[in-house]
């Protein structure tokens, strides 16, 4: 069984003291992994340490990627959060289900990763399309607005609530087969678009995003096993001969 906590993953975070802040939240209830895509301000950042008001160890162990891809390398699971509608078929959770469904995940040894997106835009579609579920929070729709700090403050309590309320359950995996972290996804989903690019899968450059962003999204909310991927290499393999 995994550690039962999360990594928070913030993307294109605007500024040092809404990371500061976020640190805070984590820390209040008991997470300590930041990972941070491309901050606009330079990292570290003395902004962030002084509103962290004694979240030290989040700030100090919090690692910096260039792509969100690289972020959730080694991650099983990722959930994304956002505000607006989408058109992708996505799992969408409240904070309280995804809490129970984080929980339920680390119970059966997949590693979890929750996205925040920009202060601003939030997450693109094609950050979207990366994740294996969604999180939206139910606000008031006349002013419906979460600055960073407080979406990852709700979320972090539903997470604290969930493992106590499941701290005397205990769930075994069903099958000795480690689930395909994000980096192995990754490698297979570039192999078959090498190869549906070579047998003219996508008639033009004008959707090729769109289709990729729908193969992504059907196939990473299989949420494959090792095993399972390596099948699916296979498969692709055996059609390759023919």
């Amino acid at each position: 069984m995994t550690d039962a906590k999360p990594i928070i993953v913030l993307k294109h975070p605007q500024l040092g003291e809404n990371i500061g802040m976020v640190a805070r939240a984590m820390l209040n209830f008991g997470l300590t992994e930041l990972r941070l895509v491309k901050p606009r301000e330079e990292w570290p950042n003395d902004k962030a340490l002084s509103t962290a008001s004694g979240a030290i160890e989040v700030i100090e162990n919090t690692k910096v990627y260039e792509t969100l891809n690289e972020a959730v390398h080694d991650v099983h699971m990722v959930y994304g959060t956002t505000a607006r509608s989408r058109d992708m078929v996505n799992i969408i959770h409240s904070p309280a289900t995804a809490a129970h469904d984080i929980q339920e995940q680390h119970n059966t040894g997949k590693k979890t990763a929750i996205v925040f997106g920009a202060e601003r835009t939030g997450l693109e579609n094609d950050d979207i399309a990366l994740c294996n579920a969604l999180i939206t929070y139910p606000t008031n729709p006349d002013f419906s607005s979460l600055n960073l700090a407080q979406a990852v403050l709700l979320m972090s309590y539903e997470l604290m609530r969930s493992e106590n309320e499941a701290s005397d359950i205990k769930l075994k995996k069903g099958n000795n087969t480690p689930f395909a972290t994000r980096a192995e996804f990754d490698n297979f989903l570039n192999r078959l678009y090498d190869d549906l690019e070579d047998k003219g899968f996508f008639k033009t450059e004008k959707m090729k995003p769109v289709m990729k962003q729908n193969i992504e999204s059907m196939l990473v909310r299989m949420q494959m096993t090792e095993q399972e991927l390596n099948t699916l290499h296979g498969i692709i393999a055996a059609m390759k001969r023919y």
